[in-house]
């Protein structure tokens, strides 16, 4: 089993974050995924959600690839948005065949008030922030779906093909998301480490937990099937009938 490679930086983002980062792991979405008991409607609805928050990552990628001088970290993270479009998407695509959506499907979906919230947070940090505190932001999505790749393999052992999620636990479970995740740390531990400012880690490692954060509320959006409130989304014409 692929081992992390966790520097001193990403570890105190880590122990910082580690009650959402439990939690992720507790949630009933992730273990009803686990055991193949998640019902199809919250998967699809899950499934189409994460394909929009893929754009966002692939954009955050392409943001902070445009911010490094050092050519070899600016492809890494072109390369990271690369991925996230292109290899991400052939699991959405083979699911979405068997879940009954196509791309024209999730290119009309209403964001969730939780996945919104998240791509905001990521685009804020890389527009607005440090470098440093963009690329925390960032690392929390690939390193917790690696760590929980990770877990259920260990849980499961050998995954059979008839799981109804054997795909999704397979490519998590790939010792190429750990290789992914700790090449991403160590990008974060030299940014860590040439922007040695107390203040400045503190709002990096504050923009780390709120992205952990963040990915519990997904698995929890997904679980609730997430939806604005109705009185948030009703027609404002229709509102204001009977007002003088």
């Amino acid at each position: 089993m692929a081992v992390f490679s966790i520097p001193p930086f990403a570890e105190r983002c880590r122990e910082a974050a580690n009650e959402a980062w439990q939690a992720s792991f507790e949630h009933p979405f992730v273990v009803a995924l686990m055991d193949g008991s998640l019902d199809a409607e919250r998967f699809r609805f899950y499934q189409m959600q994460d394909a929009r928050y893929l754009e966002a990552y692939a954009d955050t990628c392409s943001l902070i690839s445009v911010r490094y001088d050092n050519p070899e970290a600016k492809m890494w993270f072109i390369e990271g948005a690369r991925l996230a479009i292109v290899v991400e998407r052939q699991l959405h695509q083979e699911y979405g065949r068997q879940l009954g959506y196509g791309p024209v499907d999730i290119a009309s979906l209403s964001l969730s008030p939780n996945n919104r919230a998240y791509q905001n947070h990521l685009i804020a940090s890389v527009q607005t922030a440090s470098l440093l505190e963009a690329v925390s932001a960032l690392a929390p999505c690939p390193w917790l779906y690696a760590d929980i790749g990770r877990y259920m393999e260990a849980k499961l052992g050998f995954v059979p093909d008839e799981h109804p999620y054997a795909d999704w636990l397979k490519t998590y479970a790939d010792p190429a998301f750990v290789t992914y995740t700790n090449e991403l740390l160590v990008h974060l531990q030299k940014l860590a480490d040439s922007h040695d400012t107390p203040e400045l880690h503190d709002r990096a490692v504050e923009a780390f937990v709120i992205s952990a954060r963040y990915e519990f509320m997904f698995w929890e959006q997904a679980w609730q099937m997430q939806d604005w409130p109705q009185k948030a989304v009703s027609d404002p014409a229709t509102d204001n009938e009977g007002t003088g």
